[in-house]
């Protein structure tokens, strides 16, 4: 991503992306004008659509939210300043029309749309923006939790109560069409993270009616006020209507008052089926209408039914992630460098990744800057990694794999499987694997968090494209997962990383960002890339119109249901 410190504008470019991934502020204003006149095409009558979804919300207030489901649902409710294209990751106009910002990268000017009104008949202007800033900025109490104000934290950092650093400073409001934010510093994730739903605009009239704010500790979980259980509040295509928690299903309608062109459906319902085999079976009975995440084993078996299978382009990463506080052969990086050169991934990416996988060669996709093509590499040599163990004096290795079970995940559809073929992979470089297996939500990631396991499998799925959210996000601090505060490069990677994000000039970051994953990939070595896979969804014949995105991120307005 880049920010050309000479002029107050934003204009990218990179030798990867054929799209545009910034906006500048006249490319801005033409895209806004284009999709307003698509928009302005009008809608149709579309139906039902019922969705399985694999999951429960945690609520219906994206700012406290962290999980898919909630995301799936609040996308069709709410908007941000900022979109995404459809079918990219890449930055769009949205409820801003245009943008630009001051010489130093801190300061942003937003003009805002015109005519916007929230589900509630207030109106969308600067001071709604300026009000779901300071929302956000003046947490306080559970609201401050990590697991409930997680992508504030991991984005933004700190609140108004000063304990800790803020990239957001302030917000003005100079007149109803023009939003000011300032931040403490530049940053090459702004203002791409005001596409993520965490940061929709709502209601600032329901927010204060329902008491948006007003969520409690109970134990080790939380109590969510009115508004987050019924009373969600935005601009978008489809209001909430009800929520039917004992029968998991929640209902949404066409927002009649639109700004844009009204979602064709009339009504989108949500049916919460935890498992997948059940989601393949209702959808096969023609009981809900589609589901994320098919099985890859089933795409054929799904197609040849005459189901409609799309599948997303890769933004994801999945890893074998290395933690160096238990065991202390893994604080050597020839041992690690030995897990690498041990590991099969071409092997493990046609046997058991879904067409279209392919091997990661560092920790994220070449579509995002920074992607260096000169890392080292780790080709399968069981020769190599027997030779480097040796070397480190511990040619008898032995490691606790961690793997998880209860889940599939876009970057790790079989991580049964997966783990099979790793664990096998490393036996056969002389390491010995003691297998251990809980649930996603059942230990697994609690034990990974906390550095129990030796190894592990995960991975993430981008939430928008720039380095920051991978790399930043795995390795920004050495408190993370790969105890990296145990390393005497931990401090210096967490340094690096800040510096290149907070770096204005696109030419420079872009260097320093190739710089840093060639390190990673060198002399630090914290995690083992495996693969990028590209998840599916799939729908009945009948669906028309949904379009894929690559950060599973799929909006329903423009989908239709033939016959209905």
């Amino acid at each position: 991503m880049s920010r050309a410190p000479s002029a107050p504008r934003r204009a990218f470019t990179t030798r990867r992306r054929v799209a545009t991934v910034g906006v500048a502020l006249v490319a801005a204003t033409s895209l806004a004008a284009c999709a307003q006149s698509q928009r302005e095409a009008g809608g149709g009558e579309g139906g039902t659509l019922t969705f399985g979804a694999a999951g429960a919300p945690d609520g219906f207030d994206p700012f406290y939210a962290s999980d898919g489901e909630t995301f799936r649902v609040s996308r069709q409710i709410m908007e941000g300043l900022v979109g995404f294209k459809p079918g990219s990751a890449d930055v769009e106009p949205e409820l801003a029309e245009s943008w630009e910002h001051s010489p130093d990268g801190k300061s942003w000017t937003f003009k805002l749309r015109t005519g916007v009104k929230f589900h509630d008949g207030t109106d969308f202007n600067a001071e709604a923006v300026c009000k779901n800033f300071q929302r956000m900025f003046d947490q306080t109490g559970a609201g401050q939790n990590q697991a409930l104000s997680y992508y504030w934290i991991e984005n933004f950092g700190g609140f108004s109560d000063g304990k800790t650093p803020s990239l957001y400073q302030s917000c003005e409001s100079p007149d109803p069409t023009t939003a000011v934010v300032h931040l403490t510093r530049a940053s090459s994730k702004f203002p791409d993270i005001l596409g993520l739903p965490s940061f929709s605009m709502q209601s600032p009239t329901a927010m204060e009616k329902y008491k948006a704010n007003d969520v409690q500790a109970q134990g080790d979980s939380f109590v969510y006020p009115e508004y987050s259980r019924s009373q969600p509040t935005g601009t978008g295509p489809f209001k909430f209507a009800s929520y039917d928690e004992g029968n998991g299903t929640i209902k949404l309608v066409r927002n009649e008052e639109y700004w844009g062109e009204k979602a064709k459906l009339n009504e989108l319902i949500f049916r919460i089926i935890p498992d997948e085999t059940v989601r393949k079976q209702e959808l096969e009975s023609g009981a809900i209408d589609g589901y994320d995440f098919p099985n890859a084993a089933d795409l054929k078996a799904l197609r040849d039914a005459g189901h409609n299978v799309q599948v997303r382009d890769p933004f994801n990463i999945m890893y074998l992630g290395i933690t160096q506080k238990n065991n202390p052969a893994l604080k050597d990086v020839k041992v690690r460098q030995a897990l690498a050169y041990a590991l099969d991934r071409e092997t493990l990416v046609k046997a058991n990744l879904p067409e279209g996988a392919s091997v990661a060669t560092q920790f994220y996709p070449d579509t995002v800057d920074g992607y260096a093509d000169d890392v080292q590499k780790y080709p399968h040599d069981p020769a190599k990694a027997k030779q480097l163990l040796a070397e480190a004096g511990v040619p008898n290795l032995t490691v606790n794999f961690y793997w998880p079970t209860e889940v599939t995940r876009p970057y790790m559809p079989d991580p049964q499987g997966i783990y099979n073929a790793l664990a096998e992979n490393l036996r056969a470089a002389g390491i010995t694997v003691n297998p251990v297996s809980k649930p996603w939500n059942g230990g697994y990631i609690d034990d990974v968090d906390n550095a129990r396991a030796d190894i592990f499998l995960l991975g993430w799925t981008g939430d928008y494209n720039t380095p920051d959210n991978f790399i930043g996000t795995f390795f920004g601090t050495t408190e993370n997962r790969f105890y990296t505060a145990g390393s005497p490069w931990g401090a210096d990677l967490a340094n690096q990383l800040k510096a290149a994000d907070a770096e204005p000039d696109e030419a420079k970051r872009e260097q320093m960002y190739q710089d840093i994953n060639r390190k990673l990939m060198s002399e630090y070595l914290p995690a083992i890339p495996l693969s990028h896979s590209p998840p599916a969804i799939v729908t009945s014949a009948e669906v028309e119109g949904l379009q894929t995105s690559p950060l599973t991120a799929e909006e329903f307005a423009s989908v239709s249901i033939s016959g209905q």
